[in-house]
């Protein structure tokens, strides 16, 4: 998400390479293992990813600068727990915490209007 959103308001595509590197790793493994057919979980992706990158224009006014770096550290702190439970370091449950993302900026633009 954090990728997407950066890849469309700014361009910097950065985010989405590293991550798209990483997906190709895991799915090749995830062939090795379970078959084929894993290579075409990349299409919703694409549709998922493709379509946040294109919104993110409509969302550009509202994204303050508080706000893209709550997004930013959220995503990034998220990001990290995946990499520690990859490396079996942690049992992390990450996707319970993706509505961080929302809630995230959400809190921050709040504190700004009432504080």
């Amino acid at each position: 998400i954090v990728g997407s959103l950066e890849a469309g308001i700014s361009g910097d595509n950065t985010i989405l390479i590293t991550k798209a590197i990483l997906d190709f790793i895991i799915v090749m493994m995830l062939a090795a293992t379970l078959g084929f057919g894993v290579i075409f979980s990349a299409f919703p992706l694409l549709i998922y990813e493709g379509a946040l990158v294109l919104l993110s224009g409509f969302i550009q006014p509202f994204l303050t600068e508080n706000v893209t770096g709550d997004l930013t550290c959220t995503g990034s702190i998220l990001i990290i727990a995946l990499g520690l439970n990859m490396l079996k370091l942690t049992d992390i449950k990450v996707a319970n915490l993706i509505p961080a993302l929302l809630l995230s900026p959400l809190f921050t633009s709040l504190s700004v209007m009432f504080f």
